[in-house]
């Protein structure tokens, strides 16, 4: 173990076959296998908003808060309403002294169901580890909830506002996207059904009918599914907007024109004045953080430079052609999934290709374009009929970022269809990679 400690490039050298590193400036190590864990969502996306260098209050992003910072009697602007943002709003209303919400997409968010476990619940758990386990791997989502296997269509008018409640109420995203109805993804006329349940909790929660308006969505429900984690306090999110010091700025309606010394001023004039500005803006999600990297594969060429005409690929959403013996875990095309639970998946997978490979005496693996491609296309098979394509800058295909190229980056068909093709490609000698080559001797299959 090295701590404090950074990468910088990575090169493949062929004529030993192994990964030179450089790290912490010139210092070297030689490898011959390199497991990445960069993460898909970790490099930090700052909008490009004039006068940001001017601001004379505290400015982070959410993604490199300080540690014990404390928000209490602050004057603060949130700029972004998606995931972080929405939980964000809903810890610090009660803190702050005034806060005030740039909102350029108004969110589907539910609440999380976040409470505290009694030792009842605690024990369950414990007695039936297996089988709760059994269900994460063999479901959809791997949030541990069966996913439903009703349409939509076949519930009267009762009975989905029934399933919607109970959902609501139980908390949770994922669980309200996929648990209610299977169709809510695929079918729009089922979407705009759980739309429209989401936008009348809204109108109940929020007591003032202008910040109501403006918190309401009204495109396709087809984004990550947000839920809000429970304030201190017990609120949830759209109840923060019951407070007097908490507000709304749709920047639809008045955009964000500059930053400046004392705050925010927006298209229509009016200065926000602001202590504190928090970035809840996301990611250069998926590939952000390799491509910012040096990384070299065979004949010199780079990951940015591979993934320039297509986007980010991968075989199996870990292995990339022209890169052997190097894994990325949560890789481009990885399963749009609950992020545990898919991250173990991916390092077995890696884990056994490797001993696999030492056992036989071959080191060197890597998978063929063919595979890739093939792999790609099973990818844009499973999304063809997902709404998710239709949801406006939706980071899941690259669009949040100015000039990032707008493709797939998930294996949408779930963890159980993700497992069984990594079992698939293992019980046939791990097909799809090049065959594996022994130092000495003739070319074998693992």
């Amino acid at each position: 173990m090295r701590f404090n400690t950074e990468m910088t490039a990575a090169h493949w050298h062929d004529p030993d076959q192994k990964w030179h590193l450089t790290i912490n400036g010139n210092q070297k190590i030689i490898a011959r296998y390199v497991i990445t864990g960069l993460g898909l969502l970790s490099k930090t996306n700052l909008p490009d908003i004039p006068g940001l260098d001017t601001f004379e209050g505290d400015m982070y992003h959410t993604a490199k808060w300080p540690k014990d910072y404390d928000v209490t009697g602050k004057k603060a602007g949130v700029i972004g309403c998606g995931s972080t943002g929405v939980q964000v709003i809903t810890d610090i209303g009660s803190k702050v002294k005034q806060l005030e919400c740039y909102q350029r997409h108004p969110q589907y968010s539910v609440p999380s169901g976040d409470k505290k476990v009694t030792m009842e619940e605690r024990q369950f758990l414990n007695d039936n580890w297996d089988q709760i386990w059994h269900l994460v791997r063999h479901s959809i989502t791997a949030f541990g909830f069966e996913e439903s296997k009703q349409s939509y269509h076949e519930a009267s008018p009762e009975e989905r506002e029934r399933v919607f409640q109970e959902a609501w109420d139980i908390g949770c995203g994922f669980r309200f996207m996929f648990a209610t109805f299977n169709d809510i993804a695929t079918d729009m006329d089922a979407n705009k059904g759980a739309q429209d349940f989401i936008r009348r909790q809204i109108d109940t929660i929020v007591k003032d009918p202008k910040k109501a308006a403006k918190l309401k969505p009204y495109d396709v429900y087809a984004r990550r599914p947000l839920c809000d984690g429970n304030a201190s306090n017990g609120q949830k999110y759209f109840e923060q907007f019951n407070r007097d010091n908490v507000d709304v700025v749709d920047l639809k309606e008045t955009p964000i024109t500059q930053i400046e010394a004392k705050g925010i001023r927006t298209s229509d004039g009016e200065l926000h004045e602001h202590d504190l500005l928090i970035f809840a803006t996301g990611f250069d999600a998926v590939e952000g953080n390799y491509t910012r990297l040096a990384i070299h594969g065979r004949d010199g060429i780079s990951l940015k430079e591979y993934w320039d005409d297509l986007g980010p690929t991968s075989y199996l959403g870990s292995f990339v052609p022209k890169f052997p013996n190097f894994f990325l875990i949560s890789g481009p095309k990885g399963p749009f999934t609950n992020m545990p639970p898919s991250i173990e998946v991916q390092v077995e997978f890696i884990t056994d290709a490797i001993r696999d490979a030492e056992k036989s005496g071959v080191r060197l693996i890597e998978p063929t374009e063919e595979a890739e491609r093939q792999y790609s296309e099973l990818c844009d098979q499973l999304a063809e009929n997902s709404l998710f394509w239709k949801a406006e800058d939706n980071w899941i295909f690259g669009a949040n970022i100015p000039g990032k190229k707008r493709c797939l980056r998930f294996f949408f068909g779930g963890m159980q269809a993700f497992l069984e093709k990594l079992e698939e490609v293992k019980k046939n000698g791990y097909v799809g990679f090049k065959p594996f080559t022994q130092e000495h001797g003739a070319p074998v299959r693992v």
